[in-house]
């Protein structure tokens, strides 16, 4: 599936656009790959909170869902910025291997076509952490670490399904609009050691990640001139250009 290793490209690859490209198409296979992990996820969240509310700990488990939406942003961050970003050569030990083979083949296929829809989403590839954090969760009280993991497992379903709206749809919210341009900016040549956050840029500023001022002005849509509104209508092969 994966035809590009991080560890023998010496950048991350631009992105190409072959002649012919049905993105409705591409579309509707990225949210087919999608649905099943979006399901099992957004039932194990409902269901335990539900149970949750009905307890005498409704309090407890909506402070540990407050926990786990902080918690999100940087781990949204620290995750596309170092593992689908990083490159782990196939050397050392067994972890060193391990790593290689879980994450070394993860992303660069998404930057060399960021309009395919076999690579905008991760399928199932996170059932594997899910199967084991999910029942050591259950180690603690089911309105506690069990609605805590199951809050990360739905942030990152939203996550996906933003990072998913970016590439093949054109909401005109306007905070829509400043999170597609800078993800698209974040495919760009010059993008692609920056704007590691897909539905915020807190932890860019943080890290000094984040698109340069002149640069990301242009990306508002609240500061836009008429050049800036006629991006907002241009095919994400445009915005790439």
């Amino acid at each position: 599936m994966y035809t590009l290793l991080k560890s023998e490209l010496e950048s991350f690859p631009e992105p190409r656009f072959p002649q012919g490209i049905d993105l409705k198409a591409e579309d509707r296979k990225a949210r087919r790959r999608f649905y099943p992990v979006t399901v099992i996820y957004s039932l194990q969240f409902l269901v335990l909170l539900g149970f949750a509310l009905r307890s005498n700990h409704a309090l407890v488990a909506l402070g540990f869902v407050a926990l786990a939406l902080v918690v999100w942003t940087p781990i949204e961050y620290l995750v596309h910025r170092h593992i689908l970003h990083g490159a782990f050569p196939k050397r050392g030990g067994p972890l060193a291997r391990g790593l290689h083979y879980l994450f070394d083949s993860s992303h660069a296929d998404h930057h060399a076509r960021p309009w395919d829809g076999m690579y905008i989403n991760a399928h199932m590839d996170t059932l594997f952490a899910a199967a084991v954090f999910v029942p050591l969760s259950f180690l603690a009280p089911y309105y506690t670490l069990p609605v805590f993991v199951a809050t990360l497992l739905v942030c990152y379903a939203t996550e996906e399904w933003v990072h998913h709206a970016t590439h093949f749809w054109n909401f005109r919210w306007p905070y829509f609009q400043y999170l597609r341009r800078r993800h698209l900016y974040h495919h760009t040549r010059h993008g692609s050691s920056l704007a590691y956050g897909v539905t915020s840029g807190i932890w860019d500023a943080v890290s000094k990640t984040r698109i340069p001022d002149r640069e990301r002005r242009k990306l508002l849509p609240w500061r836009a001139g008429p050049s800036a509104r006629a991006a907002s209508a241009s095919t994400p092969k445009d915005l790439l250009a």
